[in-house]
């Protein structure tokens, strides 16, 4: 009877295995690794959706493109040594083409992250597209709080302002100057209701007075009946709670009723203003306003420089929300370049764990809430007498630590911030 035979492998046998089997592994993971790093479909691509022809078009629209497009020629038009590319559609602040059109470019446009989304509407429903996508939105154009309040996801950013920032120094400054009583004209989205709610907030807290408030539909044509009410309020201050052209219109309409001359004149308090508004005001009517921005183009050497380069290109000054495009694109263009990829997680990780240092910013920082938290500015807006040339227009009158400017994170509604 035959024996079944054992055959002992000899050791230089097992450890060949061994060095092979570990070999394999090794090389694995490698391919895991580098799958991990890759830039998918070796494109970098960024999309801006915009508001290209209507009200905001003049402070976001072409100017936040150009923009965005001039921190990819800066970059190198290259990151990571793939190509980036730049698309733009207009959303025309409809929520559901910004949706629809976030929803193809990140299905079969293959676009890596949006940019801008002027306008609350539209910008709420690009966060959803972008939640169901876990894709990366950077919003430079939106003021909507809620953006990093209690609908913050880990991968969207706002950038420049929100309606918590704007109303805590405009209204605290003249609220502690004596404009005690308030009267809001509000443009009647969640945009303006919130700027409102956060404008008379402050306004409360320091002993002052909400008299009343009127709402107007976007883009409107006509501002007499909310004028008048204003006006019969009898209230020291009326505060702006819109944008745009709708603020523009507002402060026209308000010196042709009469609201800010004369024995009973009142203060009007733009909540949201930027420097394309007092441009098509004009000095004459703009003078002696209070606003809050978180860029001015003649604040220094470096904001002065790059604003020299968008004016060739745009023959207008850049406002806040255009300068952020700019610097919020080549950051997020750093991170990708660390990261050596352009997933979705990596790159959030790099964006914030990393100082913002720029023209735009100086030791901003993006919190866990997506918030990026730098200074902002109180101007008051030069008379025609004070101002010595093109586009100076305004005065620093307080610099607000970031800090101090936005919501603390113990205030937060975010559930991702650990309390």
């Amino acid at each position: 009877m035959n024996r079944p035979v054992h055959l002992t492998p000899h050791p230089l046998t097992r450890a060949c295995r061994a060095l092979c089997t570990g070999l394999a592994l090794l090389a694995a993971t490698a391919t895991v690794t580098a799958q991990g790093t890759a830039i998918s479909d070796d494109v970098v691509r960024l999309g801006i959706l915009t508001d290209l022809n209507g009200p905001f078009a003049d402070i976001t629209g072409p100017g936040s493109a150009a923009a965005i497009q001039m921190a990819i020629d800066d970059f190198g038009g290259k990151v990571a040594g793939k190509k980036i590319e730049l698309v733009v559609a207009d959303h025309q602040n409809k929520a559901d083409i910004a949706s629809s059109k976030a929803r193809e470019w990140f299905d079969t446009g293959k676009v890596d992250a949006i940019m801008d989304v002027a306008v609350s509407a539209p910008a709420l429903a690009v966060l959803e597209v972008a939640k169901q996508k876990q894709k990366v939105v950077i919003f430079n154009g939106p003021g909507l709080d809620r953006l990093t309040g209690d609908l913050c996801m880990p991968s969207t950013v706002h950038y420049v302002y929100d309606t918590y920032a704007l109303a805590n120094v405009t209204a605290s400054a003249i609220t502690a100057r004596g404009g005690k009583d308030w009267f809001f004209i509000t443009a009647d989205y969640a945009f303006g209701h919130s700027l409102q709610e956060q404008a008379s907030a402050v306004v409360t807290a320091q002993g002052g007075k909400v008299l009343g408030a009127a709402r107007h539909p976007i883009a409107a044509t006509d501002f007499a009946s909310f004028l008048i009410s204003a006006q019969n309020s009898k209230a020291q201050v009326v505060g702006l709670a819109n944008a745009g052209g709708d603020t523009v219109n507002t402060i026209k309409a308000a010196r042709e009723f009469g609201l800010t001359t004369g024995k009973n004149k009142q203060t009007l308090a733009g909540l949201l203003m930027y420097i394309n508004d007092i441009h098509a005001i004009g000095l004459r009517t703009a003078g002696g306003l209070m606003l809050t921005e978180g860029f001015y183009w003649d604040m220094n050497d470096e904001t002065r420089a790059w604003s020299k380069r968008y004016f060739e290109k745009m023959k207008k000054m850049p406002n806040m929300s255009q300068a952020g495009a700019y610097s919020s694109t080549m950051h997020y263009l750093k991170a990708v370049q660390a990261a050596k990829t352009d997933d979705t997680a990596h790159v959030m990780a790099k964006m914030k764990a990393t100082p913002i240092n720029d023209f735009f910013a100086k030791n901003g920082r993006i919190r866990e809430d997506g918030r990026m938290v730098h200074d902002m500015y109180l101007f008051e807006v030069k008379s025609q007498a004070e101002s010595k040339y093109p586009w100076d227009y305004y005065k620093l009158v307080a610099t607000v630590p970031g800090d101090k400017a936005f919501l603390p994170l113990s205030q937060s509604k975010c559930p991702m911030v650990k309390k």
